[in-house]
């Protein structure tokens, strides 16, 4: 196990000036035996950190410590760290024995019979002994990667380093590596530092997860710290799927306020990321409605002296419910005091509801994906049970619970207020 420090780590490329900043000043400590996940867009210099990490990439500024000791002027070889490739790295020509015994007869000194050992004792960890003799080309994607893990392990490295390892495989059987390798991983105790842009990978893999984003790191938290309390709207964004709802709002006296275009004739059209602004299309007749979410004095008072704030909340905590009671709450009228009275959805103490009206519903199986457009306000998504029957044009009405939303700042995107989760809730959830 090993102790795996970055410090102040920067890396710029350029033709002599620098100019494009890759990686800017990330700091991060992990822990002996941690499992941490670099996740992030494309581009985001999480690959870019790891070949830093390894050797592969010369650092311009900040260090490198391994169990205390600089590294930066190492190379890869001297590092005793291992690294797992996306495209596996595997040498055509030799067996699947020969590829996992080659780093150790090429760094270290060990005895023929003992690095046989190691090996038949790998393959059998990993389940690949009677692939020991075949050559790569006869082994499918999964077994491949089986084969560039097990040349990594044999060498009992201080670290394991893996850029993207699962992306060349199909869904399933990449469902079923994330499995292996968190059970490999929890055996072995190694330190191991996980490259990905998947966030479901991140998510169900990491101890803890650290977030970049155009090559600043974001934030460094356990899966559900980052997801229940993202420091940013960028984290917010990225960690969860559906991505969390946003409404850009103006702040009027404790109120969060913000206006839409809509048609007259109440037809909404889903906001798929096509383009459609207002999410009206450009020959219907519309009208300006507004949306309005009064705060609760704490969050309030978060976002006191603010002009402007982003609401955010998860599609699993908006309450969507048929409106057949012939009632209407308009406008995110607060109900419900929190004291365990029955709220207008059926709901105890659900607050502020909204008229809506389904526009969209993606069948998912478990779940059902679900575009509901409030009519003064929004289209908004939300996911409710894959039991439940709804449909396109519904209408219905669709609670926003305060106890359940987060406010980030209008200017730098910074959370100024996080959805109620105290520590002993957190804590539950690891178990």
């Amino acid at each position: 196990m090993a102790r795996l420090e970055l410090d102040s780590v920067t890396k710029r490329f350029g033709e002599g000036d620098g100019s494009v900043l890759a990686v800017d000043d990330v700091n991060v400590d992990i822990a002996d035996g941690e499992f941490l996940v670099l996740v992030g867009p494309s581009g985001c210099g999480k690959s870019t950190t790891l070949r830093m990490i390894a050797g592969l990439e010369s650092i311009t500024s900040g260090e490198i410590r391994l169990d205390g000791q600089r590294i930066n002027e190492q190379a890869p070889a001297e590092r005793d760290i291992a690294m797992v490739f996306q495209s596996y790295a595997l040498y055509p020509h030799m067996t699947v024995r020969e590829n996992m015994r080659f780093g150790l007869e090429e760094s270290t000194d060990m005895p023929a019979d003992e690095r046989n050992a190691r090996v038949e004792e790998t393959a059998a960890m990993l389940d690949i002994t009677e692939l020991l003799d075949r050559k790569p080309g006869a082994l499918s994607g999964g077994q491949q990667q089986r084969v560039a893990l097990g040349r990594a392990i044999v060498r009992e490295p201080k670290a394991f380093l893996m850029d993207e390892p699962l992306s060349n495989l199909d869904a399933k059987l990449r469902s079923q590596m994330r499995t292996e390798l968190q059970q490999l991983q929890a055996d072995l105790d190694t330190t191991t530092v996980y490259v990905t842009h998947d966030q479901t990978e991140a998510m169900t893999m990491g101890d803890r997860i650290a977030i970049l984003d155009a090559g600043e790191l974001q934030q460094v938290a356990t899966p559900l710290e980052a997801y229940h309390r993202p420091a940013n709207r960028f984290v917010a964004s990225f960690v969860g799927e559906p991505s969390m709802n946003f409404v850009d709002c103006g702040v009027d006296d404790g109120t969060l306020v913000a206006e839409f275009d809509v048609p007259v004739d109440g037809t909404r059209t889903a906001d798929l990321g096509l383009g459609t602004e207002g999410n009206v299309a450009d020959d219907r007749e519309v009208e300006t409605v507004q949306f309005r979410y009064p705060l609760g004095a704490d969050v309030a008072g978060a976002v006191a002296g603010s002009a402007e704030a982003t609401l955010g909340v998860r599609p699993e905590d908006l309450v969507v419910r048929p409106t057949d009671d012939g009632s209407s709450e308009h406008g995110g009228t607060a109900v419900g005091d929190g004291t365990g009275t029955t709220g207008p959805l059926g709901d105890t103490a659900v607050d502020h509801v909204f008229d809506a009206t389904v526009s969209v519903v993606e069948p998912m199986g478990d779940e059902n994906v679900v575009h509901v457009a409030l009519d003064d306000g929004p289209e908004l998504i939300a996911t409710v049970d894959g039991l439940r029957r709804i449909e396109s044009g519904t209408r219905v009405r669709v609670g926003l619970p305060e106890n359940a939303i987060h406010v980030f700042d209008g200017d730098s995107g910074e959370a100024v207020h996080n959805r109620s989760l105290d520590d002993a809730e957190l804590d539950e959830r690891r178990v």
